[in-house]
């Protein structure tokens, strides 16, 4: 199943690094961008995530927050925020069912790995709609940040 510009996003409960559940409808009220990423500590997840980082500015101006969201353990995620200094909050789906509601799940992955998030980007505005949708096949490939901008401007 993947999601499109118009659905309502599924609501999730995940812990973040700092071990506080978090939920989508905890950012009600505001545009949101629900980043996936395949697996903490890999090139161009650390080079997407610290892209996020160094532009994070933009995002608030843009009456945004950002969550990024992968399957690794929120020890792994809390080892990662620290080194890559992560401004945002980065949510483990250990037990991949956001992954899977969000159509953001590769059965098989890299070195036989099962069950590793899809490289995707939503937004999802205040009212937890997806105005903006992209999974990507490739791990390689990273999503599309002038049009999430493009989408938050016009909101």
């Amino acid at each position: 199943m993947s999601l499109k510009v118009g659905d309502q996003a599924p609501d999730f409960k995940l812990y973040n690094s700092e071990k506080q559940e978090v939920n989508l409808a905890d950012y009600r009220g505001k545009n949101v961008v629900v980043l996936f990423f395949p697996l903490a500590f890999t090139s161009v997840c650390t080079a997407e995530l610290c892209q996020m980082r160094d532009d994070i500015n933009t995002y608030k101006n843009l009456n945004s927050d950002v969550v990024a969201i992968s399957v690794d353990s929120l020890f792994t995620l809390g080892k990662f925020k620290e080194e890559q200094q992560l401004p945002f909050p980065l949510l483990s789906d250990f037990n991949k069912e956001t992954s899977q509601a969000f159509g953001s799940y590769y059965e098989d992955f890299a070195f036989g790995m099962h069950g590793v998030s899809k490289r995707s980007a939503f937004v999802v505005d205040k009212d937890g709609i997806i105005r903006y949708a992209e999974v990507l096949e490739k791990a390689s490939d990273v999503p599309d940040f002038v049009a999430i901008k493009s989408t938050l401007e016009s909101l």
